[in-house]
């Protein structure tokens, strides 16, 4: 089971992104949990504790936006969770880059484009991690 942190200070958005992925977006991955985060110190406890294995994070949030967090969390957090970033504005995706988001969604969400995009996320983070080969002994 993978966990979803989802952080927006609406809850509206919060509902809006959880039901764009649902439960079952992917028979591989099982069954997502969902975390709901209203402000940026839940979001960087429930991370800094191991508690998601996926951030979605809202960038127009306030008083914290997803960018900062998402910067945050890729510079403190050893191992760090994969982040989305919400955008209103297709003109901020350029501006996420700086917050080294794993991807960027317009939002209001389109449901497929969401989806694809944490699936394909997790998927990649709970590959096993790929063998080192022996240099063959001399």
């Amino acid at each position: 089971m993978s966990t979803v942190l989802v952080y927006a200070d609406k809850p509206e958005v919060r509902e809006q992104v959880k039901l764009a992925i649902g439960p079952l977006p992917d028979r591989e991955l099982g069954i997502l949990e969902f975390l709901d985060a209203a402000d940026g110190p839940s979001v960087i406890d429930a991370v800094d504790h191991g508690e998601a294995d996926i951030c979605v994070l809202d960038a127009e949030a306030a008083p914290s936006g997803g960018m900062g967090l998402s910067r945050q969390i890729k510079n403190e957090i050893p191992n760090p969770p994969p982040t989305v970033l919400l955008v209103a504005r297709r003109d901020d995706r350029w501006l996420a880059s700086w917050s080294l988001a794993d991807a960027v969604v317009a939002h209001p969400v389109d449901p497929a484009e969401l989806t694809e995009v944490v699936v394909t996320l997790l998927r990649r983070r709970h590959a096993p991690a790929p063998r080192a080969q022996s240099s063959p002994a001399h």
